[in-house]
């Protein structure tokens, strides 16, 4: 199995990233603030006013360190990235596959069907944790929901249908998920999902995360071979990495929005640390960023028992298990495409 990496996150508007031999050198009003050396490195991820010089991208793709530049709230910018690896024959037949209705319908289903189950997992926990709860009575409507269309998901016989169905069951869990902050619940209030700007903190939150996991997901896909752009749920749209979208969808509820609740009902980050910009844009402070992209760093470096290799892996490789096990099917090694399903 694949080792686990640091990704390094560069939050400090005016950073400077360059490169001095092997090491990659993070200065800011020219004073040396941090030295890491490229071999420990997967990622790079930089937010807002972040520079880095030719020489250092140059070394990043050589080494096939993943650099993003996102805006300070998590929108994606732009992406280094060195030659593309695998073998054409892997990507060859993933496009077939994404070209031919039943195929990409095959994969597309397992996605959505975890997507949906991981969703039903984070309200389930929720009752049992707190039972006797006035909103226990709208979350168990709400699992029960989505059990139901769980349930109908085989019945599906096009991607037009199922990306209704995954629409749907998005909407039901996103109509509850205030009743999961239990506290600090005046500065922490979600009405509705909303992006592009982000209108509130937990919109914040998730779209920063969210640009985060996508990252990440867009890296292993890569690591395997794999092309993150062509997609089997997602359209395939210009500069739009639709397969990562794809596997990402495996990953919102069980490592992003779980996180966030903790955060939140734990208090680890308060309303504080948040400000409405002249766009009306919800942007995080640089210590709650820091505190939020710490907490992700520290639960991906925690283990799982994988649900289908049935062998422990720290949480941050399960995008690359999955894309690995994505490239297992495509090439005809798996009689099915196992989605991760949480338990």
């Amino acid at each position: 199995m694949k080792r686990l990496l640091n990704t390094l996150y560069v939050t400090t508007q005016g950073a400077y990233l360059h490169r001095e031999g092997e090491t990659v050198m993070v200065t800011l009003d020219g004073e040396v603030k941090l030295k890491i050396p490229v071999h420990t490195l997967q990622g790079i991820v930089c937010f807002g006013h972040v520079t880095m010089s030719p020489p250092l991208m140059g070394l990043c793709a050589e080494r096939n360190v993943l650099v993003s530049f996102l805006s300070q709230n998590g929108r994606f910018l732009a992406r280094i990235q060195g030659p593309v690896s695998g073998n054409v024959i892997l990507r060859k037949e993933q496009y077939k596959r994404a070209e031919q209705e039943e195929s990409a319908l095959k994969i597309a289903r397992a996605t959505v069907i975890s997507k949906i189950h991981n969703y039903r997992v984070v309200l389930m926990r929720a009752l049992r944790e707190h039972p006797d709860t006035p909103s226990a009575k709208v979350l168990k409507e709400s699992s029960d929901h989505l059990f139901e269309i769980l349930q109908s998901i085989g019945n599906i016989s096009s991607l037009q249908s199922l990306r209704g169905i995954e629409g749907e069951a998005t909407r039901k869990y996103f109509e509850v998920f205030d009743h999961l902050i239990l506290s600090q619940k005046e500065d922490f209030v979600f009405r509705e999902r909303n992006r592009r700007p982000p209108l509130d903190n937990v919109n914040a939150l998730l779209s920063f995360l969210y640009s985060i996991l996508e990252h990440d997901v867009s890296s292993a896909l890569e690591t395997v071979g794999l092309d993150p752009e062509s997609g089997f749920l997602h359209t395939d749209r210009s500069g739009r990495r639709s397969l990562a979208l794809d596997l990402m969808e495996e990953f919102r509820a069980y490592l992003v929005d779980r996180l966030i609740l903790s955060l939140i009902n734990l208090k680890q980050i308060s309303g504080d640390g948040f400000i409405k910009s002249e766009t009306g844009a919800i942007l995080m402070n640089d210590d709650t960023r820091k505190k939020v992209l710490i907490s992700y760093q520290n639960r991906k470096s925690e283990e799982i028992t994988h649900p289908f290799l049935n062998e422990k892996i720290e949480i941050g490789l399960l995008p690359y298990a999955q894309a690995l096990l994505l490239a297992r099917y495509i090439r005809g090694d798996l009689d099915g495409y196992p989605p991760f399903m949480w338990k």
